[in-house]
């Protein structure tokens, strides 16, 4: 992929926006063209997940990623440097990029379509809801096993890899329901209707936390990623530990005696969303673009139409 991006020619135009968390971050710009790298985070596999991809990888994977890593580390590294303006998703995603890139950062949050969820004060308040893709790292299996040792109705929205898996664990219990992909407008039903979002990933940012605030409704989240930024403690929902079972247990169980108090306020939350609206977007990031075009000398460009480059392969990359 390396050597993919570095073959895509850019003398012709007068600016280029980077989305990357892998490789797209190294194209090769002339110096009088503005390069903007909005960064979802540097290589996971080669930085801080290495060893867990490695634990996870078969033999012979193995050996090439300990052949391989290196270079590609210093790949990394070096073509980071050929950005003009570093953007993070979140203050986590910027405190990577220090560590990794030596790169000072701009954050700007990614745009969530808040508009699209709208709060309900009416509707019936009788189940957690858990929503992502069924993936490892995504842990519902903690949010399953919670809610089925708590005796708590649970609805799982999605699917993936890991199905299979999930399902036949929660085959234990008999409260988990499970809806597979469904509509934005069948899941603006489940949002209005759940006590609360059952949040267990280590996330970048984590844009299903704030969608389930847009509706008004709090999040019970693990305390490290991107949710530290986007859920208040105690305002918008609360906070566990530590990924295990034990912990999310204690944290339903507080956050329902919080919830019996009048603690969490659905307009207070759905407010709150508002922080991270597709609007807000457009304007940091046309403010960063006008900045960014000044700055390099760029003042001819027109923000009012791009020729946008996209191919098969970036779609695949991404």
């Amino acid at each position: 992929m390396p050597k993919a991006f570095e073959s895509f020619d850019f003398s012709h135009y007068d600016l280029v926006i980077a989305s990357s968390s892998c490789c797209a971050k190294g194209v090769i710009t002339p110096p009088t063209v503005p390069f903007i790298a909005y960064i979802h985070s540097p290589m996971r596999y080669a930085w801080d997940l290495y060893f867990d991809y490695y634990a996870k990888s078969k033999k012979i994977t193995r050996f090439f990623m300990k052949k391989q890593m290196p270079k590609i580390r210093e790949w990394d590294f070096i073509s980071s440097q050929r950005i003009d303006f570093v953007v993070a998703n979140s203050f986590y995603i910027s405190r990577r990029i220090k560590k990794f890139w030596g790169r000072d950062s701009q954050v700007i949050y990614p745009p969530v379509n808040t508009a699209v969820f709208k709060k309900s004060n009416n509707a019936p308040k009788n189940f957690y809801l858990a929503f992502s893709r069924f993936v490892p790292y995504k842990r519902i299996d903690l949010a399953i096993s919670a809610c089925g040792e708590l005796k708590r109705p649970l609805v799982v929205i999605g699917g993936g890899s890991q199905e299979k898996q999930l399902k036949t664990l929660a085959s234990k219990y008999q409260n988990i329901t499970f809806t597979g992909r469904i509509s934005d407008e069948a899941l603006g039903n489940y949002l209005n209707s759940c006590k609360a979002l059952l949040f267990c990933a280590e996330e970048d940012f984590g844009i299903i936390p704030v969608e389930v605030q847009a509706a008004g409704r709090p999040v019970i989240a693990f305390k490290k990623g991107g949710a530290k930024e986007t859920v208040v403690e105690r305002k918008t929902g609360i906070f566990f530990e530590e990924q295990t079972v034990e912990s999310l247990k204690k944290a339903i169980l507080k956050f329902e005696d919080l919830d019996k108090n009048g603690v969490f306020s659905p307009n207070t939350i759905a407010l709150h969303a508002q922080k991270f609206s597709t609007e807000r977007f457009k304007t940091e990031f046309s403010a960063l673009v006008k900045n960014a075009i000044q700055m390099t000398g760029g003042g001819k460009l027109s923000l009012t139409k791009f020729k946008i480059r996209r191919t098969n392969f970036y779609r695949r990359a991404i």
